[in-house]
């Protein structure tokens, strides 16, 4: 397992707009949507723009709803 994803805290995260890079390490982000931990490995999700991660399809689409409403 990379390195990065070892420990408890939050990983600080820089979301490109097709991957992401690790600013800090760390062993899961926060959805933007639901506020569910989101181990780093699992992470399939995210805005590039607005710099947030979603926990799945779902909660990405509804944030995008509720940018588009």
């Amino acid at each position: 397992m990379n390195s990065f994803f070892q420990g408890t805290g939050e990983a600080i995260i820089h979301y490109g707009a097709s991957d992401f890079t690790i600013m800090e390490g760390g062993a899961y982000v926060t959805c933007a949507t639901t506020g569910d931990k989101i181990p780093l490995e699992m992470l399939r999700y995210w805005n590039a723009d607005r710099q947030e991660a979603y926990k799945d399809a779902a909660a990405s689409l509804e944030a995008w709803k509720k940018e588009n409403a």
